[in-house]
């Protein structure tokens, strides 16, 4: 089939979360199966000026914004556009996207974030009428591209080139939902008529992500634990739960997959040295050099270390740290921390990084390389979220041998065994406290102590298989029956 992505973020070229990974796996994984597939972004300033255009005219954007509203050119990612079997293409538009962050800067939201990602979605639109044969299935990811469903129902309602699409709609983290003022509405080419409770409307804002769940033919997000758990009560749902809970016959879970190509440690060159279930030699020596990178001046390799690769703010669990960190330091182990979020949570780090210094070691930064080293240098790995869609760095750590311990919520639930003593491939808790996260810690910390049982538990880990394979074909399962569905209908 032929499957068009539309997402803010995509790796290689632009990434603030989980999300530009998903982007960037999925399509391979989708494309080595057979499938067409195009992946469409904003042309952010971090992208690197290399892209060839192509010929495609200027699409005249039907958006009342001024000088913008005819201001766009598609970019070709390379020649042919061609990169792993999936073809990438860039919405160039300078007075939008040329700017520091991709989202916000200095910690503030850009206030024309619901004009900039509205002519997005729409000079997307504009795209795949210019590249010719019509999608499938238009893949939409998070508030920024849920107007593409919103606008196929108003604008283009009536456009005959859209008639066989369907859309399907991926909720990677319902804490972001795009919410806007009401007057923006007429600014978005729509009718405020759609501000209503049946619509746009939530609380007397604009919620773009409602619309897309609203208007999307399918939705889905990254666990199966989370799909349910979003259907509950506020604390998942984040007010959008009854909206959630009418279209449960149309919300599938499934698990994000990992790629291994660039997440494996016997063939990673970001790491010191690489390593495999059957000699794992390296480990230590990634060991050691990530506690001097991090700065410790002499390394205890038999004291094990928990790493932390996150955004530091109350969803990941940083609160709980918070509230047992002199109990922990108490413990035999030393931390290892990289990531930035709330300026709370840093000063939090960085107060006890000066307390414990060859214990609790800090970096305030993203650093890829870094967090590679991190992964394969750890022997626990640390996400205790208060809730979390999917997560990656739990499967990450399960490759590199470094021994999840997690809060069993959403897809860290679903991807990682509780150690019961003899099976399993990690450690969970389920109540949301400080002491529940203190108490799991401790019962790890003992497994640690039991070497042989040790190497059980990370031999276990480094087997599982949450490759992108099984989870594209979920995904293909899905676009077969929109497809299918819609056929049907047109037949009729």
């Amino acid at each position: 089939m032929r499957i068009v992505f539309v997402a803010s973020e995509c790796v290689p070229f632009s990434k603030t979360g989980g999300l530009a990974d998903v982007v960037g796996a999925l399509p391979k994984a989708l494309a080595a199966s057979g499938h067409e597939v195009i992946v469409v972004l904003p042309r952010y300033r971090m992208m690197k000026p290399g892209s060839v255009l192509p010929s495609i005219e200027s699409p005249t954007i039907p958006l009342t914004l001024g000088p913008v509203a005819s201001g766009f050119k598609f970019a070709a990612v390379e020649e042919g556009g061609d990169l792993d079997g999936v073809r990438h293409y860039l919405i160039d538009c300078p007075e939008f996207f040329d700017r520091a962050g991709l989202y916000q800067e200095n910690g503030e939201d850009y206030p024309d974030n619901a004009e900039r990602f509205a002519a997005f979605s729409l000079a997307a639109l504009e795209l795949m009428k210019r590249l010719g044969a019509p999608p499938d299935v238009i893949h939409c990811h998070d508030w920024q591209s849920s107007l593409v469903p919103v606008y196929l129902r108003t604008l283009y309602e009536s456009d005959r080139f859209f008639a066989h699409s369907s859309v399907l709609l991926t909720i990677h983290n319902l804490g972001y939902q795009g919410l806007f003022p009401p007057d923006v509405l007429p600014r978005l080419a729509l009718d405020p008529g759609l501000m209503t409770p049946d619509g746009l409307e939530f609380w007397g804002k604009v919620n773009l992500l409602k619309g897309g769940l609203l208007y999307s033919d399918f939705l889905t997000t990254v666990s199966p634990t989370y799909a349910r758990e979003i259907q509950t009560t506020d604390d998942y749902g984040k007010g959008l739960e009854g909206v959630l809970r009418k279209r449960s016959h149309r919300l599938a879970g499934i698990l994000n997959g990992v790629d291994y190509e660039v997440w494996n440690p016997a063939t990673d060159t970001l790491i010191p040295a690489n390593y495999t279930p059957q000699d794992m030699a390296g480990k230590l020596i990634c060991k050691r050099a990530v506690l001097e990178k991090m700065g410790a001046a002499e390394p205890k390799l038999d004291r094990p270390v928990i790493g932390i690769i996150s955004r530091f703010d109350r969803q990941k669990g940083f609160d709980l740290i918070a509230g047992v960190a002199e109990e922990l330091m108490a413990e035999d182990f030393s931390i290892v921390a990289l990531g930035t979020g709330d300026p709370v949570y840093e000063k939090s780090f960085r107060t006890l990084a000066a307390e414990y210094r060859e214990r609790f070691l800090v970096k305030v930064a993203y650093d890829n390389s870094l967090a590679h080293q991190i992964e394969a240098g750890s022997d626990m790995f640390l996400m205790p979220s208060r809730y979390e869609p999917c997560g990656l760095n739990q499967m990450y750590s399960l490759k590199y041998g470094t021994v999840p311990v997690v809060r069993a919520t959403g897809g860290l639930d679903d991807s990682v065994q509780d150690f019961d003593g003899e099976n399993g491939t990690g450690f969970k808790f389920r109540e949301y406290t400080a002491a529940a996260l203190l108490a799991v810690i401790r019962r790890a910390l003992a497994v640690f102590r039991q070497p042989e049982r040790w190497r059980r538990l990370v031999a276990h880990g480094m087997r599982q298989d949450f490759s992108w394979r099984v989870s594209a074909g979920q995904y293909a399962a899905i676009y077969e029956r929109l497809h299918k569905e819609k056929a049907g209908v047109e037949t009729a």
